[in-house]
């Protein structure tokens, strides 16, 4: 049926197996389109790899990349009377890799508030087994609801109670770990490689995932029981922070829901787990010496004599630096704090002019460059 974009003779079809040709990009409609006309099956052709969404569709699919849709092609067209046919309930055996930047994962930065990055971190939300109530059709097929306790869902709703519990089991453990120490912890020892040690892919773009993508990287909860240091953030922090932002008296205190703070050290600085810095073109002039600084505290929460080293992975036209570049802890919950300084370098070629993504929507495809330790 080509690209499958008349309606009414796809409601013709009846009782068969469609083959379908994506055309600029209209794999989505192509799929429901299928659905409503109330066809037996769907052969989809098509080179988009993110079918996360799409996969949860309630009648036969079967998605081809163009080299293997030839076949199918040409066997249809050579053959008056071709015949296909759908096996289910088989069981596959083997890993992917994984895990994976789901397409519609929200990318940063945060429009509100660029300075800090986001995402913090990423966790399991795409076809997630879960708890459906019972009074909700779970799907429907044809004119027929269909009902379970359980459902295949995905989205950020599906990985914020991931982080969520998490979170919560951190903080029976460390009962004493404020709510920024527990996202330190988490971000802090995140995987950034997937199962085959490579870096996490983002299916948007089938390139490795980005920090706007990933944050610190796919959460991973036994290692966040023993993080060694924290980056701990007080209320005075955040109030500071917000007051950088040029928030009224009015807003602040809607914040705050108090009328007493002090907005006598603003600082977009927060003592947060991760650096974003932005460069635009004039820093890349010839001549010009363009360095961003942070300041860091860290908490020891590992043993009481501890020795943390910087090591500092080498970025292409960013000089970074730590100082200290080493420190050393003679009691738990000691703090010390060291700074982190990124320099340009005014060799390279003018960098592209600096933009902030629009704020995220249902199905973002943004994404960026960013520092992060």
């Amino acid at each position: 049926m080509g690209a499958c974009d008349n309606k009414t003779e796809l409601e013709k079809v009846g009782q068969k197996i469609v083959v379908c040709q994506d055309e600029n990009d209209t794999l989505g409609e192509q799929v429901y389109g299928c659905l409503n006309a109330n066809v037996s099956a769907g052969i989809f052709i098509t080179n988009r790899s993110d079918l996360g969404l799409i996969l949860q569709i309630s009648f036969p699919a079967l998605f081809l990349n163009p080299q293997d849709g030839v076949k199918i092609l040409n066997y249809v067209n050579t053959n008056e009377k071709a015949k296909a046919s759908f096996e289910f309930q088989k069981t596959s055996l083997g890993s992917k890799v994984a895990p994976k930047v789901a397409a519609y994962s929200s990318r940063g930065p945060s429009p509100s508030c660029p300075f800090v990055l986001k995402p913090d971190i990423m966790g399991p939300g795409d076809l997630v087994l879960a708890s459906w109530p019972r009074n909700v059709a779970a799907t429907q097929i044809g004119s027929s609801d269909y009902f379970s306790d359980f459902n295949l869902l995905s989205g950020t709703s599906m990985s914020c109670p991931h982080l969520a519990g998490l979170a919560a089991l951190l903080k029976g453990v460390h009962r004493e770990w404020s709510p920024a120490a527990i996202r330190s912890a988490m971000m802090t020892t995140a995987d950034f490689l997937d199962n085959t040690n490579n870096p996490i892919q983002d299916i948007g773009s089938n390139k490795p995932a980005t920090p706007f993508a990933i944050g610190a990287g796919h959460v991973n909860p036994n290692k966040a029981l023993d993080p060694g240091l924290i980056y701990d953030v007080e209320a005075a922090d955040y109030i500071n922070l917000l007051c950088a932002l040029n928030y009224t008296s009015k807003q602040i205190q809607t914040v705050t829901r108090s009328g007493s703070y002090n907005c006598s050290h603003p600082s977009l600085d927060l003592n947060y787990p991760s650096f974003i810095a932005f460069f635009d073109e004039s820093d890349a002039a010839p001549g010009v010496l363009t360095l961003k600084e942070f300041q860091r505290t860290v908490t020891n929460v590992g043993d009481e004599t501890s020795v943390y080293e910087a090591k500092i992975t080498p970025m292409d036209g960013l000089e970074v630096s730590a100082v200290p570049d080493k420190l050393i802890f003679k009691e738990k919950y000691e703090k010390q704090s060291y700074k982190l300084s990124i320099q340009l370098h005014t060799t390279h070629a003018a960098l592209p002019p600096a933009s902030v993504p629009p704020p995220p929507s249902d199905n973002p495809r943004t994404g960026g460059k960013a520092v992060k330790p």
